[in-house]
């Protein structure tokens, strides 16, 4: 496409375009085929055995794989999925480079076709490309319309037509304006329609290239859609097949997947009681006897407090990172909240008492003093002492207006410093609230029915209950799902850790 200066300059995007857009072969090539909506980390640990030469093919490969895995479960489980034209600022270096250098083309273009006799060649290059675009846009049915598409704007023709002067480029600019009313979603009638307006021919082209990047991104997100109920029928057998191709071509897929895993049996081992012989095993642990199902749900709850910054997370949940560590960031807020109100109607629950809607207000006020606390730059510290300042002005102008003397200096400086100790580690009312937030969680991934009915909420909690049920749904739907999908790799991965080291030969003692 010509440097147009509202083209989207990203190649890839361009080869999505075309890909998808040969996939809605089941619509008709009129507008009725759009639809209106546009809109370096560390490495695993060293295997035992030696390491496979991956060659620079079989790593393209995978990350092809990798890639078509991602996007397909990004359009599957994301309603609101969809590609949008990249747009860069006019006033930041890539913005003013692309206006320049589009400036200079379409100056080019101008004067070449002022000359005398008219330079044809850029336009007829425009045309083609334009004919190009428009035939991506049709379903292999539309056998008519893609005949006489070619036949008016057959490149040879009109070159032959240049040589005597003869092109009637207002003519197949006006040819193109009517196919592509033919072509385009509704919502692009009127960019349509404004073409016919545009008189200057070369304004005109410039134009036309807008308008079909706009329909070019509606015919993808089209695709998009109908491509959706598809990906969500055969959604597990299409992952699984596909990550079982990246293991494949790169045997080390599967290590973080591993370590995460070992790392939640350790845990488990820990925490069990070896008092009677038959709990023992080789090593004075008792592998065989864990349950995968409670160790890869231990496993689960671990990336509600991951450090999604620091570390990678497990290969089989990389499709679903962004999603695990926005919830992360929601729950960490929502525990804030919940310790707020604890402390709150705890050491005041006399004042609070006759204020309408207190605990409502007091979250709202939270939520807005807490937003992006999970930015390094955010000082908690600060937000919490002005969430406690606020809430004591709330009390007070409450207690005045009912005739009632004003909280204690001692009371306010207490219940902001309660607040403002939140942030500590070992502070007892975060580690309450999180232990209770863990329980809800760890509860709701053992639920079979949580979707029909939701467990009920710990003390503490009922603040922030609509909140914790909305995450908690999300998060057993990731849960759930990846469980489908990558059920037989971890079944391996426990088996090799469960049984395998377990069962292996005692070294024969050493004779001197």
């Amino acid at each position: 496409m010509p440097l147009n200066d509202e083209q989207n300059s990203d190649c890839d995007s361009s080869r999505t375009s075309e890909s998808t857009a040969s996939s809605s072969s089941d619509s008709e090539y009129s507008r009725q085929s759009f639809t209106s909506d546009s809109s370096s980390k560390p490495s695993s640990p060293a295997s035992t055995s030696p390491p496979k030469v991956v060659t620079f093919d079989e790593m393209m490969a995978a990350a092809r794989n990798l890639s078509n895995l991602t996007l397909a479960h990004e359009i599957a489980v994301n309603e609101n999925f969809h590609l949008e034209r990249i747009e860069h600022p006019q006033n930041s270096l890539t913005g003013r480079v692309k206006q320049i250098v589009h400036q200079a083309f379409w100056d080019r273009l101008e004067e070449d076709l002022n000359e005398d006799p008219p330079e044809y060649e850029h336009a007829i290059k425009l045309f083609e490309e334009i004919k190009e675009i428009l035939l991506s846009f049709l379903n292999p049915g539309a056998n008519r319309m893609r005949s006489q598409i070619c036949e008016v704007l057959d490149t040879d023709l009109i070159r032959q037509q240049a040589e005597h002067d003869a092109v009637d480029i207002q003519g197949l600019a006006n040819y193109v304006i009517s196919t592509m009313g033919k072509l385009c979603a509704p919502v692009r009638d009127n960019d349509v329609n404004q073409l016919k307006a545009t008189g200057n021919i070369v304004l005109l082209l410039r134009q036309i290239f807008h308008v079909l990047d706009l329909m070019t991104m509606d015919m993808v997100n089209f695709t998009i859609q109908s491509l959706r109920p598809h990906l969500q029928r055969n959604l597990v057998d299409y992952e699984r097949a596909k990550f079982q191709n990246i293991l494949e071509e790169t045997p080390s897929a599967l290590d973080l997947t591993t370590e995460w895993i070992r790392e939640s049996i350790q845990d488990e081992l820990s925490s069990v009681s070896c008092e009677t012989s038959s709990c023992a095993g080789a090593d004075g642990l008792s592998k065989p006897n864990l349950s995968p199902t409670l160790v890869l749900t231990k496993s689960y709850l671990k990336l509600l407090q991951w450090d999604y910054q620091k570390k990678m997370v497990p290969e089989t949940l990389m499709t679903d990172e962004g999603r695990l560590q926005e919830l992360s960031e929601k729950l960490n807020q929502l525990k804030m909240i919940a310790c707020i109100s604890l402390i709150t109607s705890n050491m005041v629950a006399a004042a609070i008492e006759g204020i309408p809607d207190f605990v409502e207000r007091q979250k709202k006020m939270s939520l807005v003093l807490l937003e992006g606390m999970n930015k390094k730059t955010f000082n908690l510290k600060d937000a919490l002492n002005s969430i406690g300042i606020q809430t004591c002005r709330e009390i007070n102008q409450s207690l005045t207006e009912r005739g009632f003397p004003p909280l204690n200096k001692d009371v306010q400086a207490n219940l902001v410093g309660q607040l403002c100790n939140v942030v500590e580690d070992d502070n007892p009312i975060s580690i309450l609230i999180d232990k209770r937030i863990h329980l809800y969680m760890k509860t709701l991934l053992a639920s079979p029915s949580f979707q029909k009915t939701m467990p009920s909420i710990p003390g503490g909690l009922a603040v922030v209950q609509t909140e914790i049920e909305a995450i908690g749904s999300q998060y057993a739907n990731i849960v759930n799902l990846n469980k489908q999908v990558y059920g037989p790799f971890y079944a391996n991965i426990f088996r090799k850790l469960l049984f395998t080291e377990v069962n292996k030969p005692e070294p024969s003692p050493s004779t001197n």
